[in-house]
């Protein structure tokens, strides 16, 4: 994909950014951001809505990573889930979906169970769905699918196994019949873990060419080798969550040398956040992707009609408008 900007300006090289001023990082506000562009809202593939108390759990995790990446990990939209709902929709971000994931057996049907009733009372949230491997899983994911799942989460990290796992094979052959997307953490940031990594996923692609596989993060810091999967498959996808941002850059910089791909890769590529768990403001994820200078073109597919296209939301007009189905519209 071609930008109407062209790169812009780029670093002479890839050593981290030096600290930001005190007042925080640069960000853009996001109804604004998206007005200027022409687009009817955001939608952002990578945000987490789950149990209040598994959320917690996940809270708690955080507050104690500093030890494990080297620094502290605040999290900026710490509230209430009706609170976390406004804000989002605030922001002018239009669909928005639920990752959760297990960290051990026997907890996906459950989470799954919870995000049937979290998609019915939200209905700007695209249903979404997780998965671990383990007896049963298949049973489950297709009851998944039978509900009205739109997308599935997996977290090789967290969950600690390989993707290429026997008892997963035919989900995602279940999953490519279906055309539905997954959001698979399977990059080895922030810390490596024992399947992540580009291997484990390109000997499932090998299997299911057709599974429509979205790298969580850009995959960082594989990003060449995740780049590398979309360019062999067509059905591969990057989401941008917490890459190219000030915080991920002092210790996981994006490779300059790559800009000239993301670039082409522009159809492939949608807006992520990690929503509410980010350690900076929302409105930051939009301004490094501006500032990366890819153009407009770039921004609007990246923004909003990559993931549009993707999950069939309507539609931008050549007069601004857009076909609403079901899905918030900020005012």
């Amino acid at each position: 994909m071609k930008s109407d900007h062209g790169h812009g300006p780029a670093p002479s090289d890839s050593s981290p950014p030096a600290e930001g001023p005190a007042e925080g990082p640069v960000e853009v506000p996001p109804l604004e951001f998206a007005r200027r562009l022409g687009l009817p809202g955001l939608i952002d593939v990578h945000t987490h809505f789950m149990p209040e108390r598994v959320l917690t759990k996940v809270w708690e995790y955080f507050d104690a990573v500093g030890p494990l990446v080297g620094r502290e990990w605040p999290i900026t939209y710490r509230m209430a889930e009706e609170q976390r709902l406004a804000v989002l929709r605030g922001f002018g971000v239009r669909a928005f979906t639920a990752m959760l994931y297990p960290h051990k057996p026997d907890m996906a049907a459950w989470l799954n169970g919870w995000a049937v009733d979290f998609a019915r009372r939200t209905p700007d949230c695209l249903h979404t769905a997780t998965l671990f491997p383990e007896p049963g899983v298949e049973g489950y994911v297709r009851a998944a699918v039978e509900s009205g799942a739109r997308v599935f989460k997996s977290h090789v990290q967290v969950g600690g196994y390989d993707p290429a796992d026997p008892l997963l094979d035919p989900v995602w052959g279940l999953l490519a019949e279906a055309r539905l997307p997954v959001v698979m953490h399977c990059g080895s940031g922030p810390a490596p873990g024992k399947h992540t990594g580009p291997e484990p996923v390109a000997r499932v692609l090998a299997r299911h060419p057709r599974l429509r596989l979205i790298v969580a993060h850009m995959g960082m810091p594989e990003y060449a080798d995740f780049f590398a999967l979309a360019e062999t498959y067509d059905e591969v996808r990057l989401d941008t969550t917490m890459a190219f941002t000030d915080y991920m850059e002092r210790f996981v910089p994006f490779p300059v040398g790559e800009l000239g791909r993301l670039r082409d890769l522009g159809d492939r590529v949608l807006l992520g956040s990690d929503f509410p768990n980010l350690p900076y403001p929302y409105g930051h994820q939009l301004a490094v992707l501006e500032r990366l200078g890819l153009g407009d073109d770039w921004l609007r597919a990246v923004c909003h009609d990559n993931a549009a296209r993707l999950f069939g939301i309507g539609a931008r007009t050549g007069s601004g408008g857009e076909v609403s189905q079901g899905i918030h519209r900020f005012p």
